[in-house]
């Protein structure tokens, strides 16, 4: 699914994005269209959470095209933040919220831990890194999306994702403009993840798992 005349408000999405200086590189077009890779692997979910969304990618392109979605924003850079909710402003989307403090934190707070049916990511970090920030915040029975590239080996990142509760589904190709050789990591909550996760913040990218 691309952007075209039809998609206003992807479009108007992207204008926002281009209009917001240092938000992202690239041309934005092509990242909100490289969002929408995601669609066809949601399923029937009603939570989701974006995290480290950045310019709001691709949280805010999968709200737009699915608006029933409940969406939670998570970005610790106060001023993409302010981003964000400007846009949702602009956009005049309802049910979603901009939760500006570092996924750490999110991760252990009793209102966000083990709360959404899905958890997504794009260019977040190392698959290590992305799955302790992650799936803290998935429900038993849900499933992260991470999107990366296919020259990235997942491969090493399986302890981790046993130990976070998750395990490997798949990982399925997901070609855009924006990334010709781009993947998206399947990952599915299968049990709790232990209490000691995600660590303080810091400690997930400086000691991965």
């Amino acid at each position: 699914m691309g952007i075209s005349v039809n998609d206003s408000k992807l479009l108007q999405l992207a204008r926002l994005i281009s209009d917001w200086p240092g938000l992202v590189s690239g041309p934005a077009a092509d990242l909100v269209n490289d969002s929408l890779v995601l669609l066809e692997h949601l399923g029937d979910v009603k939570t989701l959470v974006d995290v480290g969304s950045g310019g709001g990618l691709p949280g805010l392109p999968l709200k737009i095209a699915r608006p029933e979605l409940s969406v939670t924003l998570v970005e610790a850079d106060q001023d993409k933040a302010a981003f964000l909710v400007r846009a949702c402003a602009a956009l005049g989307l309802q049910d979603v919220e901009v939760v500006a403090r570092r996924a750490e934190d999110v991760g252990q707070d009793p209102r966000y831990r083990e709360a959404f049916d899905v958890a997504v990511a794009r260019a977040l970090a190392r698959m290590p890194v992305l799955a302790e920030l992650c799936l803290p915040l998935v429900r038993v029975g849900g499933r992260l999306l991470a999107q990366r590239t296919s020259s990235e080996d997942v491969d090493r990142a399986a302890g981790a994702i046993e130990v976070l509760g998750g395990a490997l589904n798949r990982v399925a190709a997901a070609p855009s403009t924006a990334r010709g050789a781009g993947t998206v990591v399947i990952v599915d909550k299968v049990r709790p993840t232990p209490p000691a996760y995600p660590r303080r913040p810091g400690v997930p990218s400086r000691k991965p798992l």
